[in-house]
């Protein structure tokens, strides 16, 4: 009985909840088990990459399941760019606001230094909050950027974590190996090529006026902004890996002619 009044307070509790600090409560409870838990054992230089490895993983797939349901079943009359948000990509806006919190107080904690992260992670926090909070509109825009830029995210954190491993783990070392190039590709793909298409389409739209009165413009220009400079180190990282395998490639080959 007492179980059961438990449970059902428990419930009421969670429902009266706003999602948003539902949201955040869940990826903190996920990079504490992480850390104290699943990734206790490992080294005290990797077990907070991890642990932000573990909340990414929960993050990525379900953001780009999220916003790609919520555009699917977008209730405007004629969806664009500029449309009101609806209560479903609200939704899945305030899941991701949630997530970025959560990495950036990783990021102070554990890696303050690393400030390119850090200023990648505010400033995609900023497209997210003026888009939920103060224009409330153009969901569609920064949904669809968040499911191309989520959509290689599970390759991207089994790679980190593999990478974390590969010193002391055989099989870390073999998962590299079988990921890296399928993983480089899909990954240069998606933000060298389908990115800036997207955001070629989003910018003529802003650019001919038809989210005047909706999105101020002061907004949708720091989008663009902020998604272009994404785009560019991006690219400027896969670029970097590319060529660092490359070398790792040429060195194996120059080693057996020896």
């Amino acid at each position: 009985m007492e179980a059961s009044s438990s449970s059902r307070a428990a419930s009421v509790v969670f429902s009266s909840m706003p999602p948003l600090t539902l949201f955040f409560s869940f990826f903190i409870l996920v990079y504490l088990t992480a850390y104290f838990v699943f990734f206790r054992r490992w080294s005290a230089a990797s077990r907070p990459e991890a642990s932000s490895c573990a909340i990414s993983l929960l993050h990525g797939t379900p953001a780009v399941v999220l916003s790609v349901s919520a555009l699917l079943f977008d209730p405007s009359m004629s969806p664009s760019f500029a449309s009101p948000n609806s209560a479903a990509q609200s939704t899945a806006i305030d899941f991701s606001i949630a997530y970025f919190v959560t990495d950036i107080l990783h990021y102070l904690a554990f890696s303050p230094a690393d400030v390119l992260f850090i200023l990648h992670h505010v400033a995609t926090l900023f497209v997210l909050l003026t888009c939920r909070f103060n224009a409330r509109h153009g969901a569609r825009a920064v949904l669809s950027l968040l499911a191309l830029a989520e959509i290689t995210s599970a390759c991207q954190n089994v790679w980190t974590l593999a990478r974390l491993k590969r010193a002391e783990s055989a099989r870390a070392r073999k998962v590299l190996d079988v990921l890296c190039r399928p993983f480089y590709t899909f990954y240069s793909v998606v933000r060298g090529v389908v990115g800036p298409l997207f955001v070629i389409e989003m910018g003529r739209f802003y650019i001919s006026g038809e989210a005047d009165g909706h999105i101020p413009m002061w907004v949708w220009l720091s989008w663009i902004l902020v998604v272009v400079t994404a785009i560019f180190v991006s690219v400027l990282w896969i670029a970097n890996l590319w060529a660092e395998l490359y070398r790792e490639k040429k060195g194996k080959l120059g080693d057996k002619s020896e």
